[in-house]
């Protein structure tokens, strides 16, 4: 078996104190209280996940935080490794700011769905290129180094955009065009260095009535 298989979900909602901020790569706190409320979420994806796999998280405890509900949803709990390359988009000067402070330093006209354009890079920060940058090589680099096995990657919502950008030979304004779920399950596969996109944005059914 040569194929290797990502599954990358994006971490649980942080608290309402960050979401008031442009937060990026900072390493703000999950919402207990949304938390409580997605058990159904952690139950499913401890079901949907492959045994045996290879656990990442990045070096920010919202992803850690996740991984560890997930194993308390189910899972068998796994070792897990830290990838920092799948980190959120740095926002450099501009983390910590508000909405409105943020779309008051823009410098170039914002994308369609995101709130700066594709090829922003605030001073210091990286633009959504810079990521797609990182990520791409971390993952051809792991599709070799682990051919034929699952992996689990605990991510953000900018590193798994940029992720299937990469698989998809998209440009960063393409890529803003994805909206990456809290929760949600992004499946990607490696085919001897060829990649396909299996899936987007799977999350649980929605209950019968």
């Amino acid at each position: 078996m040569t194929t290797t298989r990502f599954f990358l979900i994006r971490h649980a909602i942080v608290e309402p104190s960050a979401r008031a901020v442009m937060y990026g790569d900072m390493d703000v706190a999950i919402c207990a209280l949304t938390m409580a409320q997605d058990t159904a979420a952690y139950r499913w994806l401890a079901a949907r996940l492959p045994s045996g796999a290879r656990w990442f998280t990045t070096p920010l405890t919202r992803t850690r935080a996740t991984a560890a509900a997930i194993f308390a949803a189910g899972y068998p709990e796994a070792e897990l490794e830290v990838e920092p390359r799948f980190v959120e988009q740095h926002l450099g000067e501009w983390q910590g700011i508000t909405h409105e402070e943020f779309t008051a330093r823009l410098t170039e006209p914002p994308h369609p769905f995101w709130p700066h354009s594709a090829g922003e890079r605030p001073p210091g920060g990286e633009s959504l290129g810079d990521v797609i940058g990182r990520v791409g090589p971390a993952l051809n680099g792991m599709a070799d180094e682990m051919r034929g096995r699952d992996v689990v990657i605990i991510a953000h919502g900018g590193s798994i955009r940029a992720a299937v950008a990469h698989a998809m030979g998209l440009d960063p304004h393409q890529a803003f065009q994805f909206s990456v779920r809290n929760l949600s399950l992004t499946r990607l596969e490696n085919h001897a260095g060829h990649w396909r996109v299996a899936s987007v944005n799977e999350e649980p059914p929605l209950p019968t009535a």
